[in-house]
């Protein structure tokens, strides 16, 4: 029998590295699916819906390097965008088939026909459809590519009928290349920021996700500059720890000692970040940037020097160049500061709650405690990711995942999905907003389907806590943000998961432990306090006076038990602000 245009695809894939395909199957892209199933190597992970399975993939490719998701004509290809969209825009290589309608059925307005190259276009570095059995395999072998080199989703759309007919081989190459380049900025370029560096004597280094896999050269560098070390949520698991130089997070979701530390410096190291809070960054001292990507040199701070090259490439040639300081006060003084917030940060770790409001701090502190050396977490964008931020902590084998470029609710669960699928034996701990949960509640059957012994932790404050927050800063008060939700430990094991609903802090760390004994996939629902409030590194005037106009129009409302509720929540964060 000859070889059809899906088994080549298949093969190809197979030779990529490719593992599984997170996909629902049906109509065009039926021919692929019984390739994979004939070819037995490729396992094809059958989710409820197709978002879920590009967010598997994207937590994939983050840990492994490359993944595969698909999606059938229409339908299937709008379900896989907003997944799609978060691979990407966190630089996670991740190839897309679209397959779609018969090639004869183009421009007639066909049952589910879609214009893919419309579709993904913002979504994805490569984005084309083969029409010929002969374009196959070089759309793909370039798809794969552009997704390994270029960091982002590469789609290939592919008719059902094409799939179907004989494979034609290329004249080009099949295989993928992978090279490694050394990426450094010139020697001239070095020499002025090694002299720049050498001059200033208050300096805070701030990393991003570019810096991961230097973390002995940003500390090797920080101690001779006797400088400072902040980092962003994606580069924390990376820098943070084994740094005694490390004064925490700054952004929405970080400390004061970060945001302190830069703002006192008259020098500032950026290293691989895009971060994208501009009014965070200072504007009144010398800012050096490097970034493998020239192109986004100055575009978040007023940059001084910019530089192109990989963080450990350069940081390994500008050492040698580095004089040791003997100055140590400002990190002395930063480093004091830094103990002071960690300190208060035990306050809701201490306090834990009470009946039905238990404080989340507390719980994330009791899961950073509990959880693996190595743990893989993933964290739900909204309050769960601002606990996951703070309470826990680095040791150089745990990753995070959350949807921290595109910021979408519901991407906790289908990450752990892929995390649990592609590095089994090492323990999987999603921490998941109720909102988030339900967002796309049916895939808990792919988790017990695939027998994954993920957990899944619910902060369950019965509210879309971030924004009901945000609204109440802006001077709003909150609409629309109250939720009613099922009782998720219940659902949990009608779908065939071990459940447990926890509503007295005392329970708290008995469940977690058990929870986490367990061998299978476990839910906890734990009902936290729906008025904790997670305080930004720098309280603007604004925000207290937009704080302040909430709750009287909550009061004026009849609403008076919630405002109660949120002083008596949060009283030792709001004497702090006095």
């Amino acid at each position: 029998m000859a070889k059809k245009v899906a088994d080549q695809l298949v093969e190809m894939l197979v030779n990529a590295g490719i593992k599984r395909i997170y996909a629902v199957t049906g109509d065009s892209l039926n021919e692929v699916n019984d390739a994979v199933r004939r070819e037995g190597s490729i396992q094809w992970v059958h989710v409820r819906h197709e978002e879920v399975g590009a967010y598997a993939a994207a937590a994939e490719a983050e840990l492994n390097g490359l993944a595969c998701c698909a999606g059938s004509s229409g339908p299937g290809h709008v379900h896989l965008i907003n997944g799609l969209y978060d691979a990407h825009r966190s630089g996670a290589p991740v190839i897309a088939i679209a397959s779609t309608c018969a090639t004869f059925e183009f421009g007639t307005d066909y049952f589910q026909e879609t214009n893919t190259i419309k579709l993904f276009a913002d979504c994805s570095h490569y984005n084309q459809i083969a029409t010929t059995p002969k374009q196959v395999p070089r759309m793909l072998q370039n798809a794969i590519q552009t997704a390994l080199h270029r960091k982002g989703v590469a789609v290939l759309g592919l008719p059902g009928d094409v799939s179907a007919m004989d494979a034609e081989e290329g004249m080009t190459a099949v295989q993928n290349f992978n090279p490694v380049a050394v990426i450094k900025p010139s020697v001239a370029d070095l020499e002025l920021m090694a002299s720049a560096l050498n001059q200033h004597q208050k300096i805070t280094i701030f990393c991003g996700i570019g810096a991961a896999g230097s973390h002995d050269e940003v500390v090797a560098l920080a101690q001779k500059l006797n400088a400072t070390v902040a980092y962003s949520f994606r580069a924390k698991m990376d820098i943070q720890y084994d740094n005694p130089n490390e004064v925490g997070m700054t952004g929405l979701l970080g400390l004061p000692s970060a945001y302190h530390s830069m703002h006192e410096s008259d020098l500032l190291l950026l290293l691989g970040t895009d971060f994208p809070y501009t009014n965070f960054i200072p504007k009144d001292c010398t800012i050096i940037q490097l970034d493998i990507k020239p192109e986004r040199i100055g575009r978040r701070a007023m940059v001084d020097i910019g530089l192109c090259g990989t963080v450990k490439d350069t940081l390994t040639d500008l050492l040698p160049l580095i004089e040791q300081k003997t100055d140590d006060s400002f990190l002395k003084t930063q480093l004091d500061f830094y103990a002071e917030v960690k300190n208060k940060m035990q306050t809701y770790v201490y306090d834990s709650g009470e009946k039905d409001k238990i404080h989340p701090e507390y719980v994330s502190h009791l899961i950073d405690e509990l959880a693996d050396d190595d743990t893989i977490f993933t964290v739900d964008t909204g309050m769960s990711c601002v606990w996951g931020a703070r309470y826990i902590n680095a040791t150089g084998r745990r990753k995070m995942i959350g949807s921290f470029n595109h910021g979408s609710m519901a991407n906790a669960m289908p990450q752990a999905i892929g995390a649990a699928l592609s590095n089994p034996g090492r323990q999987v701990i999603a921490l998941c907003g109720d909102g988030g949960i339900s967002m796309l509640l049916g895939d808990l059957a792919t988790i017990v389907q695939y027998k994954l012994p993920i957990k899944l932790i619910v902060f369950n404050n019965r509210s879309l806590g971030m924004v009901k927050l945000e609204m109440e800063v802006a001077g709003l008060p909150d609409w629309q943000t109250d939720m009613y939700n099922p009782d998720f430990a219940l659902v949990a094991q009608a779908m065939g998961i071990r459940g447990y609903t926890v509503d007295d802090p005392a329970q708290v760390q008995s469940a977690l432990k058990e929870a986490f004994a367990f061998e299978g996939p476990a839910l906890i629902n734990i009902m936290t306090d729906p008025n904790a409030l997670a305080m930004p590194p720098k309280v603007e005037f604004e925000q207290v006076k937009g704080m302040a106009i909430s709750m009287t129009k909550l009061m004026l409302n009849g609403r008076m038990d919630e405002v109660i509720d949120t002083m008596k929540s949060n009283y030792k964060h709001l004497k702090d602000l006095l």
